[in-house]
């Protein structure tokens, strides 16, 4: 279920971000901010335990980052 959330949004905002790049940010700051302290909390648990509860929240960070830069940078590259 928290994939597919995670990759609704990953899509929500590369179409956002291609339609309106400068008001996309604040959307894929908010989305980090949260992914960020699930992570903070995650990897409070002890050992090797806390580095496995992290990795998921730290590789959807990356692909909500992803997702964002890749839809403005395909508007950059846009004739119009």
């Amino acid at each position: 279920m928290i994939i597919v959330g995670i990759v609704a949004v990953c899509a929500v905002l590369l179409v956002l971000a291609f339609l309106i790049p400068r008001l996309s940010r604040h959307p894929e700051r908010g989305t980090q901010r949260t992914l960020g302290t699930g992570a903070q909390v995650a990897g409070k648990a002890p050992g090797a335990l806390g580095r496995l509860l992290r990795k998921p929240f730290s590789s959807s960070s990356r692909a909500v980052s992803h997702s964002g830069s890749a839809g403005r940078r395909t508007r950059g590259r846009m004739p119009f």
